[in-house]
């Protein structure tokens, strides 16, 4: 429970901290628990999305819906994309020169760009799927692409030492109990999915292994802005996945 508790803390901008005064080791093991925190953003957008679907059209609630986990995250996922983008982009093969610009605070061309071409993309998907999906789509990517994306401290030493971390925390490996229930955390909301929808799971485990090899070739391990734009990368290919089948699956 404190895990989990610790888990909505760091990944949520939900002020549980002021009632809950929690270990420091709490917050070595709340990647497994990432997933679960997906059951709350991704239901705070699907709610968001419903609600908004009353008054507006179906592109502006998709807008909201955005919006909503943005400010509920504080664009938490969105910072480590744009730094991902701004390090592997400009640090070229450079290790030390990645890390480096990937810690600065400052954003740079790569990672404007890619924040643009993330939005562009993601909000044009949602907005080709039919309306009456899109709150299963968005609970049920945003916990899949978590579990997924969570595999990086499987399979990656931290890139940085333990001092240099923006959160002074490095993540501990999971053991196969909290594998396992990180895999339930990201599987459950997939019930909400029509099973034709259930092959656009593969494309967030492909995605998360490409970038984990892109890391391990690059920097030789992870960073906290690793993780975020692993999840958004990999959300963002199961919104592509769905599409493709809605393309041949017209009875959906």
């Amino acid at each position: 429970m404190k895990e989990l508790l610790a888990a909505v803390i760091f990944f949520t901008r939900l002020p549980l901290w002021r009632v809950c005064q929690l270990p420091a080791e709490a917050f070595k093991n709340v990647v497994p628990y990432w997933s679960y925190v997906g059951w709350l953003t991704g239901g705070i957008m699907a709610l968001t999305y419903i609600a908004a679907s009353v008054l507006f059209p179906m592109s502006i609630a998709l807008i909201l819906a955005i919006l909503s986990r943005l400010l509920l995250t504080g664009a938490l996922h969105e910072d480590g994309l744009a730094d991902f983008c701004d390090g592997f982009g400009g640090g070229r093969d450079d290790r030390d020169r990645i890390l480096a610009i990937m810690k600065d605070s400052h954003i740079g061309t790569y990672g404007v760009i890619g924040l643009i071409i993330y939005y562009m993309t993601c909000y044009m998907c949602l907005l080709e799927m039919p309306a009456w999906l899109v709150p299963a789509i968005l609970i049920g990517g945003d916990a899949w692409s978590k579990f997924c994306s969570a595999q990086i401290i499987n399979f990656l030493p931290y890139a940085r030492k333990e001092n240099e971390a923006k959160n002074k925390t490095v993540y501990d490996r999971m053991t196969v109990r909290l594998f396992c229930l990180s895999f339930i955390g990201g599987a459950l909301p997939l019930l909400f999915l029509p099973v034709e929808m259930l092959p656009a799971l593969v494309l967030p485990a492909i995605t998360s292994a490409l970038m984990i090899l892109t890391m391990r070739r690059r920097i030789g391990g992870y960073t906290g802005d690793c993780c975020g734009a692993t999840f958004l990368i990999s959300e963002l290919s199961f919104y592509a996945g769905t599409l493709i089948i809605l393309q041949f699956s017209p009875v959906i």
